[in-house]
């Protein structure tokens, strides 16, 4: 494939800039970290998990650190296009096709973090730039992966519903692993490049906070006469998070998650928590099917191959659900 160049993967810069001596650390957020389970997707709960949110990452990463936020939107694109469905059948507006439903979500949850950084930043008493960059990710068009949708998107539903929006809507659903319901499922590609990565890193090592790549990033291709489109996929976030991470030689990858705990099952009734696993024993789980495709798995996936690349560890990090609730952490290692 040709590249152009806002997709060459590139060197760590030098500069004797000060900022550049902090730690570079790339953190993945969850959509469901920015829209739980069983709300109703109102703007006002979005806000507020947002501010949680950052809240609790300023709390963590500190600051030793610059930084870049990777967002997912699973729950978000799903509802967006819910709307451009029911626009299109009651007023005849033009669906949109769901790279640009991805566009969509990048602007609408960047946009989110933002406005709470800028709120939580005096209280730090920290003066930093906040960069939101839609981000285009180039993916293979021939990825095997668009001929088995394994991405949930969206609200989840009981069987009956997801059965009869199966129909109405020409898509795939299948049932949440922990039996939450079901959920709309969609080809999810392996990300090849990060759009604009050389940008992301010069403004992240010049401190400034950046999110990019949110949703996972656009998903695009080059056609034969070279020229950039999009198409119809969810990228997974955190295998992207980890191609950003590698791709700018960050020092630390975090991912946040509402998993408390990664248990595998070892015919106890509790089975075996995995606080610390080494890389080794994470791709033996991954072999052997331990995870989901659609929850778990790629997470995993994504901490390997931050590792396999030159990092030294990937961190796992539980949203409290309460605030007298421990911070849970997993760390995949060498």
């Amino acid at each position: 494939m040709e590249k152009i160049y806002s997709f060459v993967v590139h060197k760590k810069l030098k500069t004797n800039n000060n900022l550049n001596m902090k730690k570079l650390a790339v953190v993945a957020l969850g959509g469901n970290a920015l829209l739980r389970a069983g709300q109703e997707g109102t703007i006002e709960e979005q806000q507020k998990n947002v501010f949680t949110t950052i809240k609790f990452l300023f709390d963590l990463i500190t600051l030793e650190h610059n930084f870049i936020m990777v967002h997912g939107n699973g729950p978000q694109v799903g509802n967006i296009l819910l709307q451009n469905h029911a626009g299109a059948k009651v007023h005849g507006i033009p669906e949109m096709p769901l790279d640009v439903c991805g566009a969509y979500s990048q602007g609408f949850i960047g946009y989110l973090i933002e406005q709470q950084l800028r709120n939580i930043l005096p209280s730090k008493d920290l003066e930093k730039g906040v960069v939101n960059l839609i981000t285009q990710v180039l993916v293979d068009k021939n990825d095997p992966a668009f001929k088995k949708p394994t991405k949930p998107i969206g609200p989840y539903y009981t069987k009956e519903e997801a059965a009869k929006l199966a129909v109405d809507t020409n898509s795939s659903f299948i049932e949440d692993p922990d039996g939450i319901g079901w959920r709309k499922v969609v080809p999810s590609p392996f990300p090849k490049q990060i759009g604009n990565s050389k940008v992301i890193e010069k403004l992240a090592r010049d401190g400034h906070i950046v999110v990019a790549a949110g949703g996972g990033g656009i998903p695009v291709y080059y056609d034969e006469q070279k020229n950039l489109l999009g198409i119809d996929a969810v990228i997974d976030k955190d295998h992207t998070s980890a191609l950003l991470a590698s791709q700018i030689n960050a020092d630390e990858f975090y991912i946040f998650t509402d998993l408390k705990r990664i248990v595998i099952e070892n015919g106890s009734a509790e089975g075996k928590v995995l606080d610390v696993i080494p890389i080794a024993e994470a791709k033996k789980y991954l072999k052997e099917g331990r995870f989901s495709a659609g929850g778990m798995a790629p997470k995993i996936e994504g901490a390997v191959s931050f590792i396999e690349n030159g990092g030294t560890e990937c961190i796992f990090i539980h949203f409290p659900d309460t605030p007298d609730e421990p911070v849970y952490q997993t760390r995949i290692v060498r």
